[in-house]
């Protein structure tokens, strides 16, 4: 499943997406061009491996830093290939935009490398004595996929589904296409962990972790969106003054302590 363009309505030019792609080729564009063992040395500071945090005696004797968090945020900006980084800016550019309409600018950067970390995490909690260098921003974009379809899940997403050599348009809501793409990923994810001798060469667990955060916020947000605020309470009416006239004076018609007399004593 591939999607090909969403409905999902886009009020506002999608900057922040833009720049993430940005970001994201120009750091892929100055790794192509770094010497082999530049690129090597640059991998092990700034991707991200499990065991530099799990084992950290272990990490200093084979040459890693313990101490050394920015992975937690650099490997999303980084790729392995042509293919690795087009699938996930383009899966980032038909899913983030609305969101970030919808979120507001900061919001869905927040959205976006909060996911990201999150995925990270999951990845070290079930990838523990792993030394594999791990890359990619599909973590995040996995937040970003959850998050659009909680947001919108009746928007349609025309998806190409190759049928052979015949690519077929399906238009599909957006929660029927969240829902495949994640059971495709625990899917995937269960059986590495059940055959943890064969390498996986996709973070499939990191997916699962951004998957369920975006799906979480975008939830908690939309409910947040839906509860009806508190009633504003209101004073109450100022009473209505009446006037009456009395020995060619308009007064106010007040109740009075003792009733009105004139000079001989008799009401009036």
């Amino acid at each position: 499943m591939f999607p090909f363009i969403d409905t999902a309505p886009r009020a506002t030019p999608p900057i922040v997406v833009l720049g993430v792609i940005a970001a994201n080729f120009a750091v892929f564009l100055w790794m192509q061009g770094l010497p082999p063992q530049t690129l090597e040395a640059t991998l092990v500071h700034y991707a991200l491996i499990p065991l530099r945090y799990t084992d950290p005696r272990l990490a200093v004797s084979v040459g890693l830093d313990p101490s050394n968090w920015m992975p937690m945020l650099t490997d999303m900006f980084m790729h392995g290939g042509w293919m690795h980084i087009i699938f996930n800016m383009w899966f980032l550019w038909i899913f983030g935009p609305a969101l970030e309409a919808r979120f507001g600018r900061l919001g869905f950067l927040a959205l976006y490398l909060i996911g990201g970390v999150t995925a990270n995490i999951v990845h070290i909690a079930t990838h523990l004595d792993s030394t594999e260098p791990v890359i990619g921003a599909s973590g995040a974009v996995a937040a970003v996929i959850a998050a659009y379809a909680v947001s919108y899940p009746w928007a349609r997403v025309l998806t190409i589904v190759p049928i052979g050599f015949i690519p077929l348009f399906i238009p599909v809501p957006a929660f029927l296409f969240a829902f495949v793409w994640f059971g495709l990923q625990v899917l995937e994810g269960s059986s590495e962990l059940a055959s943890p001798a064969m390498a996986a060469s996709v973070a499939w667990w990191a997916h699962i972790g951004g998957f369920v955060f975006g799906a979480l916020v975008a939830f908690l947000a939309r409910h947040a969106r839906a509860a009806p605020a508190a009633p504003v309470p209101t004073p109450p009416p100022a009473p209505t003054r009446v006037w009456r006239h009395a020995n060619g004076w308009r007064v106010p018609d007040v109740r009075q302590r003792f009733p009105a007399t004139d000079e001989y004593g008799r009401r009036v």
